[in-house]
């Protein structure tokens, strides 16, 4: 299909499908006209690529899986791997907001946000 009708089922812009082909994350062909022609499941690929992204996965990310998504015998099995190490990074993320907040809640009213309340931390 054509990168217009891609864009249509997949309700992405023409310029994303174009970013990602060129990071790799889609392939196409060109037709003898210079159009682009993607596969039928590059739709599915792209709602897995949204998708990964609404789950906090980057593209760098997503690109780093895609052969060994493609390739796992159980692909199940190899995403919940990829999830659990997802929730560890996200773990350790809320770990490092919740010190940070911490640090702010601290300065606050000390009339220097550089500096500590003596009494209070």
């Amino acid at each position: 299909m054509r990168i217009g009708e891609l864009a249509a089922r997949t309700g992405m812009s023409r310029d994303t499908i174009r970013f990602y082909e060129r990071i790799g994350l889609v392939t196409g062909r060109r037709l003898a006209n210079g159009y682009r022609d993607f596969p039928p499941e590059t739709v599915a690929w792209l709602d897995y690529v949204r998708t990964a992204q609404t789950l906090g996965f980057s593209l760098a990310e997503i690109g780093r899986h895609i052969a060994e998504l493609s390739e796992a015998p159980d692909t199940a099995g190899a995403l919940s791997t990829l999830f659990e190490e997802k929730i560890a990074v996200v773990d350790a993320r809320i770990a490092e907001l919740t010190a940070l907040r911490g640090e702010l809640a601290g300065r606050v009213g000390t009339g220097c946000p550089l500096r500590v309340d003596a009494e209070g931390g």
